[in-house]
Parts: C-alpha cells; sequence; structure tokens
C-alpha cells in the first residue's frame, strides 16, 4: 500500500501470456495473436520451444563437392559405416576415417604434356580421353620432367579445368613452368564423370530452338520450350547385405565391396555388369531382394532408351542378372501418371514410388509377375529424388506446392507456413530439397534452397507427433538419422571452399562438405549457435486500449547461460514495432521491472552465446489498461 500512495501505481493480479505451439506463418503477425511467428534454431517438445541441439564436426576432414545423399550402415562384424556421395565424388567412412571410393570409368595414355613458360597450366594429350570439365584424373608414370616442371609436379591427382578438345584437356601444375615444350607421356585413371553442385542452364546444342540465341549462352528461362534446366548431380545409396549399391543420378549402377576396407582404392568400387547404364534412381526392395532401377533403360546398355517413366528390377539375391526369363523374376514395369519418376522408398510391406504427379505402390507378389503395382494417390507427386522419407511405414513427402503423407491413405498436411516456403524456394533448384527424419525428436524435416540462394540453406520442419510446424535457417544438403550411430549425421556445402584435406587434388575448384554429429551439446561446432523464437501481437480487450506493463516474471526450464527477452509494441497493427529490451534472463532472475506502453505486444526470446541453454513455459505480466489514449 505504502509503494501505491508512493508511485501511484496499483499491482495487478499477473496476467499468464498463453502463447500456442507451433510457428504461424500463414496469418499476419495480428491474425496470429496468441501464436508464434518466427523461429530459428528452435524445436517444439511437449508443446514448448526449446533451443534444438548442437552439432560438431566429425573429423576435420572434409569431402570433395555438394554432399547429396549419405548411408550409415554396420558390416557383419558390427563396423560402422557412412558412405558419401557428393556431386564430385564418392566415400565411405569408418572409425573416423575417410577414403575416396569413386568409381573410375577408363584408364588412358597420355602422348605429350604441353607447358608454357610462366605458367601453372598444363595442357594434356589422350586421345578419346572423354573427360568432362570438373572431372578428375590421377597421372602416374611420367616419363620426366617437361618445361622445368618435374615428375612430381606432373603425378597425382588433379581437377580437369578446361577440354579444348576430344584428344586434350587442361590441369594445374603446382608449380609454374619455367619454359615452353611439348614432351612426356604417362598413364591416367579417369574417375566417372562429375555433375553440376548446382542446378544449371543448358548451352549450346539441343537447349532451345534454332537461332533462340548466340553460341554458349544461357537461354532464357524456361517457359515456351526456351530452356533446359539441367539438375544437380546426386546419388541413390543402399545396401546389398553388408555391400554397398551406389547409383550415380542419370548414370549407371555401381558396387562397393565392404571387405575392401578404406583402402583409398578407386578400384574397390566397380560398375555392375549386365545392369542398366542409365537410371534416375535406386533402391533395394527389402525382405524380397531385388534391385529396382527407376527412370531406366527399356533396353539395357543403350542410354538413348531411357524411359524416365520406366522400372525394372534384377532377379531376386542377384545384382547382375536383369534379362527376364522363365526361371528368374527379373521384369520391368511402366508407370503411366506423370512425366518422370522422382524417388522411392521402403515402407510396410511394399515400395513408395513417386512421379512428378502420383504415387504408387510396388508389393512383392511373386510368380509370375514379382511385383503388383497400384496407384494410390493422385496430383500428390515428390518435388525431388530425395523429397520423401518414410517412418516406421508412414511416408511424408514434399510436393511442388504442398506437403503429404501416406498412412494407409493419401493425406495433405495442413502447414501453417506453407506459404512462407513455397512462396520462398527456388523454383529452379527444388529438385535439390532433402528430406530426413530426426526420429529421436518425432521430426521430418525438409531442407531446401531458398529464393535467393543455389544452394540449400533454409529447413521446414514438421513435428508428427505434436502436429505442429516450424522453420529455420540451418543448411544441410543430405542427412541419415541416428539408429546406425547413436545421433544423427549430416553434411553442409561450402561451395567457397576449395581446400581439399582427406588427398591432395591439383588445381581443386569444386566447393567441398564437412560432416557434422548432430544433436550433440549445444553449440554450432564449438562456437554459439544464434536462435530466437518471436511471437505474434498480442492485446487486451480486443484492441480498444492501450495497455501499461510494469514488469514480468520469466518462467524457463533446463536454463544455462543467459536468456534475451525483448518486448515489441505498436500501436495499430501495420504500425512499426518499438522494441523494449533485451532483458536479461538468468538462471537467478525472478522478475525484470519494466516501463512498457502499447496496445499490441510481442516477445522475442532469444540468445546468442555459447553454451546457452533454455525451454521456455509461461510468461507473466503484471499489466493493466491505460485508457483509450492515442486511439
Amino acid at each position: 500500500m505504502l509503494m501505491e500512495q508512493i508511485t501511484g501505481y496499483h499491482s495487478m493480479p499477473l496476467t499468464k501470456l498463453q502463447i500456442a505451439p507451433g510457428i504461424d506463418k500463414q496469418n499476419t503477425e495480428y491474425g496470429a495473436e496468441g501464436k508464434w511467428v518466427d523461429c530459428d534454431n528452435v524445436r517444439f517438445r511437449y508443446g514448448l520451444p526449446e533451443k534444438i541441439g548442437g552439432w560438431e564436426k566429425v573429423t576435420s576432414d572434409a569431402l570433395v563437392g555438394a554432399t547429396r545423399a549419405i548411408l550409415t550402415y554396420s558390416d557383419l562384424s558390427g563396423v560402422k559405416y557412412a558412405i558419401y556421395g557428393t556431386n564430385k565424388k564418392l566415400y565411405a567412412y569408418s572409425e573416423n576415417s575417410y577414403a575416396d571410393i569413386t568409381p573410375t570409368r577408363a584408364t588412358g595414355s597420355i602422348t605429350q604434356f604441353a607447358t608454357t613458360s610462366g605458367s601453372s597450366t598444363v595442357t594434356v594429350t589422350d586421345a578419346d580421353h572423354g573427360a568432362l570439365i570438373g572431372d578428375f584424373v590421377t597421372i602416374s608414370s611420367v616419363s620426366g620432367a617437361v618445361g622445368g616442371l618435374t615428375q612430381a609436379n606432373l603425378q597425382g591427382e588433379f581437377e580437369i579445368l578446361t577440354v579444348p578438345s576430344s584428344s586434350t584437356y587442361t590441369i594445374e601444375a603446382p608449380a609454374n613452368a619455367s619454359s615452353s615444350a611439348t614432351t612426356g607421356t604417362a598413364t591416367a585413371t579417369y574417375q566417372i564423370n562429375t555433375g553440376a553442385a548446382v542446378a544449371l542452364f543448358g548451352y549450346g546444342w539441343g537447349a532451345g530452338t534454332w537461332s533462340s540465341s548466340t553460341w554458349n549462352t544461357t537461354r532464357e528461362g524456361l517457359t515456351g520450350g526456351e530452356g533446359v534446366l539441367l539438375q544437380s548431380a546426386k546419388w541413390a545409396l543402399d545396401n546389398w547385405g553388408e555391400d554397398v549399391l551406389a547409383l550415380q543420378f542419370d548414370g549407371g549402377l555401381f558396387y562397393w565391396d565392404t571387405s575392401a576396407g578404406l583402402s583409398s582404392n578407386l578400384a574397390s568400387t566397380t560398375e555392375v555388369s549386365g545392369a542398366p547404364t542409365k537410371s534416375r534412381f535406386m533402391l533395394v526392395s527389402g525382405d524380397d531382394r531385388h534391385v529396382i532401377c527407376l527412370g531406366t533403360e527399356t533396353t539395357i546398355g543403350t542410354t538413348s532408351t531411357q524411359d524416365n517413366m520406366f522400372i525394372r528390377w534384377s532377379d531376386q539375391e542377384s545384382t547382375t542378372t536383369w534379362t527376364p526369363t522363365a526361371t528368374n523374376t527379373a521384369g520391368s514395369h511402366r508407370l503411366t501418371d506423370g512425366n518422370q519418376i522422382q524417388t522411392a522408398v521402403r515402407s510396410r510391406g511394399a515400395v513408395m514410388v513417386w512421379t512428378d504427379s502420383a504415387l504408387y505402390s510396388m508389393q512383392f507378389i511373386g510368380a509370375p509377375f514379382t511385383f503388383g503395382f497400384k496407384q494410390i494417390g493422385s496430383n500428390c507427386g515428390a518435388v525431388g529424388i530425395h523429397a520423401a522419407v518414410d517412418v516406421s511405414g508412414t511416408s511424408f513427402w514434399m510436393s511442388d506446392e504442398s506437403f503429404f503423407m501416406f498412412d494407409g491413405s493419401v493425406k495433405k498436411i495442413p502447414c501453417s507456413v506453407q506459404d512462407h516456403v513455397f512462396d520462398d524456394i527456388n523454383q529452379n533448384a527444388k529438385q535439390d530439397v532433402f528430406c530426413a527424419a530426426n526420429s529421436d525428436f518425432n521430426e521430418v524435416m525438409w531442407f531446401y534452397p531458398s529464393s535467393g540462394s543455389d544452394q540449400i540453406d533454409k529447413v521446414v520442419i514438421y513435428n508428427y507427433a505434436e502436429n505442429l510446424w516450424y522453420v529455420g535457417t540451418l543448411a544441410r544438403s543430405s542427412w541419415a538419422d541416428s539408429g546406425v550411430y547413436p545421433v544423427p549425421y549430416a553434411a553442409e556445402f561450402d561451395s567457397t571452399d576449395t581446400t581439399a584435406s582427406i588427398s591432395t587434388i591439383n588445381g581443386l575448384k569444386a566447393g567441398r562438405t564437412f560432416v557434422y554429429l548432430h544433436e550433440t551439446g549445444v553449440n554450432d561446432d564449438g562456437s554459439a549457435m544464434a536462435n530466437h523464437i518471436e511471437s505474434g501481437d498480442i492485446d487486451i480487450a480486443d484492441g480498444d486500449q492501450f495497455m501499461s506493463i510494469a514488469r514480468f516474471v520469466p518462467d524457463f526450464k533446463n536454463q544455462t547461460g543467459t536468456v534475451d527477452m525483448t518486448m515489441k509494441t505498436r500501436p495499430y497493427p501495420t504500425a512499426s514495432q518499438t522494441s523494449h529490451g533485451p532483458f536479461d534472463i538468468t538462471t537467478s532472475t525472478n522478475k525484470k521491472d519494466t516501463r512498457i506502453r502499447g496496445r499490441q505486444i510481442a516477445v522475442r526470446i532469444s540468445s546468442d552465446a555459447v553454451d546457452d541453454k533454455w525451454r521456455y513455459g509461461t510468461l507473466r505480466l503484471d499489466m493493466k489498461p491505460d485508457g483509450m489514449r492515442g486511439g
């Protein structure tokens, strides 16, 4: 009472600020009253927002290129492995070591090197080398020095810089030549042709109508047949027992024998004999053990017969028998709804197959047909080859404009951030969307490239146990759920980093990937992980009156470090916000005195320091009506 006499302030009962879980970006900030409207590096558990778990590098080694697929498994002796497919290479990881297991496609004979005095660029002559810009070649058995470059300068692994002709290409030596010379011989081992890290527009012949543009320039857009969009390079990875099958998108099928170990022997990965040589996707069917190639060749070995809607499978328990006979179970089938098969996942009792417009089930039924096919959804295609995931028999996926699930029937998932995601996604790079499960937290995540990026830089997350959506800026080009390893493994690509750390690659221009252990600690690889969540506007009495806030009582659980709370006010829904704070909240903070006035108030919670951790409960405010002034 004495305080009231001195200050004129009459204490009011504390008012709980109830905010519903999940993020709502479909409404205006005023329309989303009582809801959260934005967050980053925050998830919901038990209906409460909290800072997500941290991550740290698996090792200091980095992979060349953008990682687009991860497969984790254990061999028969219990040794754990992870296989990584990038747009440049294929890697195996085990017990803190990486090995380059990229398949080789050819061995050639170099008939000469050509150097220019003062330059590190070397022109290599090898008839019919078949190399593309960005491919990798390992040069050995160099006959001698060329133009002052030693044998050591010309031996090793190189990224191919340019391809002037079918018989020449250029590489970058680790030193400048001291003279111009044309001499020397060597042996060249060529790895499989690489692909782009990002989606690109087609150039030159076949990329538009005749004379629609000048030679070697990008065609204008994708409308009216004026342009051709080339996808980034991707992999499909699966186990064959304890070994690995790997399919390069629109390429061939390869086999890696786990027993070869991490020998860094490129020859340990071989092309599967008798298998299709050009397919969009691949997986192993499950208990019945058929290798399935999707969007593949109607005539095996003839790439020109690739049909994007055609499915072919091997004989049971075989990777090399693909021609159907009366005594085997190999076969084929063509889907009809759509223009191309996008992806497939194993689910409970069936393989789920998505085209760009429909969903099919592919179920093993035995002889004589082997598999039965049933269309179970239309107008629900997948957006890309890694846009779907199965969680305990329920499939989740992203289409061109919606999110879906299949749990016995196809259902469109109501999404409170739908417009935010689909208005923001980079339409030219949407095939790069990567869907993954974080099953320990009941989450399905779609990592996607935003409109301002040609690489994945955003994530949208669906908590299927609590039916909640949230968003963030976590940039992961691929992800493997926990299970084999106790925590998830995920990859982040940096296009600007051209340092190879697993092996020396001369003239490397490609970016590289670091792999992270997730849900480990609370930091960003030892640094602070910035995080925040912000509410929509809240008012009293339907906004008829201003409010005055004298103090607030925070409520946090599992808090370490300092959490910042900011109050934002405005007089009208369309007016600019005025920020009050931030108010530092520690584990010993009981209340914070304030002098805040406004018709509408929003709350922002954030932290940005090493080892910060928090879960938010229910904020209580000491507030009272403050008249109609300004109204």
